[in-house]
């Protein structure tokens, strides 16, 4: 059973994404509870203020709070080959099939600052596929954007980097793929050349395309159960057909309403082909 404290809580922070959405337009109102939780009482508590109602009217009167606060909701965790199993059975499974596309659009919904994007065209380069393929990679951080579009990321991350590629069936060598100066490393244009970023809100936006593959990896954990339906509904009108969409480790197509419009390629690595 709930404390009053607990429902007052709670209330305040409704109140704050109300009023966040209301002034700004930013909607975070069916984001997970726990995670947004965790993220405004950082926010309150970094700001030295004493409530999250409080943080409310700083948000309203103070534009360089919401800037913060959007920062502090996006979703910024990503690295090279992350679970590179993933990108293994991608390899063995997917591949096959769109080698059979004249030209193959796949989108990174929630990309980030770029990790996954760029490791993903390294698989399609050396498949033999990344001439005809076209990448786009999307988030609503500007910010993040903006890294990722730089193809440069830190030095000392390549050696969990190169191994995460390896264990993903990588062909070569990762290093082939970039250019080391003093502590980062920049990924060469043969990489970058067929990739397009765009701001896109999952939340808020529609779908801009139709694609072959769709990969949206450790994103959904972060939205509620309506919210979920919302953007699977949007990943499903935006597939061909047969269309694919990869998910994280920790998120499923159960209880989206389409599950039964997919068949699963991998269970373990959450791969799964549009069929209805």
């Amino acid at each position: 059973m709930k404390t009053i404290t607990e429902e007052l809580e709670k209330l305040e922070i409704e109140l704050l994404l109300e009023g966040i959405y209301r002034y700004y337009g930013l909607d975070f109102r069916h984001y997970s509870y726990p995670t947004i939780r965790r993220r405004v009482i950082h926010r309150v508590q970094a700001e030295r203020l004493s409530s999250i109602s409080g943080l409310l009217e700083k948000v309203l009167h103070d534009p360089r709070i919401i800037d913060k606060l959007f920062n502090d909701f996006s979703i910024t965790v990503t690295g090279m080959y992350r679970d590179p199993e993933f990108f293994k059975s991608f390899r063995d499974n997917v591949v096959p099939v769109l080698r059979e596309s004249p030209s193959i659009r796949l989108w990174h919904a929630g990309c980030a600052t770029g990790e996954e994007v760029y490791s993903m065209a390294i698989l399609l380069y050396e498949a033999g596929l990344y001439a005809k393929t076209r990448i786009y990679a999307t988030d609503m951080n500007e910010r993040s954007l903006a890294r990722a579009k730089t193809a440069t990321f830190p030095l000392e991350s390549m050696q969990l980097y190169s191994r995460n590629y390896f264990r993903a069936g990588g062909q070569s060598s990762l290093s082939e793929y970039y250019a080391a100066g003093h502590d980062t490393v920049t990924f060469h244009p043969l990489i970058t050349k067929n990739i397009v970023f765009a701001q896109h809100n999952l939340v808020t936006d529609h779908s801009f395309n139709e694609f072959n593959a769709i990969i949206c990896r450790n994103v959904l954990i972060y939205f509620d159960q309506t919210l979920q339906k919302r953007v699977c509904r949007l990943f499903y009108d935006s597939l061909t057909k047969p269309g694919f969409l990869g998910l994280g480790s920790k998120e499923s197509l159960q209880r989206t309403g389409i599950v039964d419009k997919f068949d699963v390629v991998d269970s373990a690595n959450r791969l799964y082909i549009k069929v209805g």
